[in-house]
């Protein structure tokens, strides 16, 4: 995907979603939007009761998961159902570790990999206790995400480059999720030290929110940027008009956020 946008001249735009937000139905017609408005890659939410990383937007669509009765059983369906209709995607999943250890480690990533998924992030794992999980992630050949802090240690950087795959996730600002009015850049110097130990492309997250921040994180050295909590604004605040009103939203703002992934802006 990485080497394709490069030819393009384009950096990847992930847009993120809470899977079941605001019910499973809608929620599965969100994703396509998202696919169908020009999205690179998808990541995806299980909800959990206890999303530490996660702002109050984001959790809030976790709560609309929850009382609609999303299950992690439901959200592996939906995951199959993208996965038939859009096979060439990439599909990424975050998600926290005690739905992670609840019935297994090796049996969830079987069992994501079965569902087509590409990588897995598991966000409340700290990254000196990451290798079980990237170690199980990688026996079934799903990409383990590691999350780069913006004062990650040469350690740290050391371990996140020897053990995620796919791409890696830096966190642009310190905190939890959630759309901020002005991006927070990474020291141009980490992004260097991560090429310099032949890391997976880094993907900006944390605060991205508008086109503008879009441009910004390509002119600083990103290989794409990630989407969350504006995404799912756009889901909260259209939930009167029904599932018709939420993807018309949702498929708008993506293709906005994915023109400017262009040189050309």
């Amino acid at each position: 995907m990485f080497a394709r946008l490069r030819r393009r001249g384009q950096i990847a735009f992930v847009p993120f979603t809470m899977l079941g937000d605001p019910n499973p139905q809608s929620s599965l017609e969100v994703l396509k939007a998202m696919a169908e408005g020009g999205a690179d890659a998808l990541e995806l939410g299980i909800p959990f009761s206890d999303p530490t990383a996660d702002g109050p937007t984001i959790q809030a669509a976790a709560r609309r998961s929850l009382t609609a009765g999303t299950t992690p059983a439901d959200c592996l369906v939906m995951i199959r159902a993208m996965r038939s209709a859009f096979p060439d995607l990439p599909l990424g999943l975050l998600v926290y570790a005690n739905l992670v250890v609840a019935n297994g480690v090796e049996r969830f990533y079987a069992e994501a990999a079965a569902a087509g998924l590409d990588s897995v992030l598991v966000a409340d794992v700290p990254t000196l206790e990451a290798t079980p999980f990237c170690e199980a992630a990688r026996g079934a050949r799903v990409d383990p995400i590691l999350l780069l802090p913006p004062n990650a240690s040469p350690a740290c950087l050391d371990k996140i480059a020897g053990e995620s795959r796919g791409y890696t996730y830096v966190v642009s600002r310190r905190g939890v999720t959630g759309a901020d009015e002005e991006i927070s850049l990474p020291d141009s110097k980490l992004l260097r030290e991560l090429a310099l130990r032949n890391a997976a492309p880094p993907l900006l997250g944390f605060g991205i929110s508008r086109p503008e921040h879009v441009v910004a994180a390509r002119k600083a050295g990103a290989a794409g940027v990630i989407c969350g909590s504006a995404v799912v604004e756009r889901v909260e605040a259209q939930l009167a008009g029904g599932t018709g009103a939420i993807v018309k939203c949702v498929r708008s703002f993506v293709a906005e956020m994915k023109a400017a992934t262009s040189e050309n802006r």
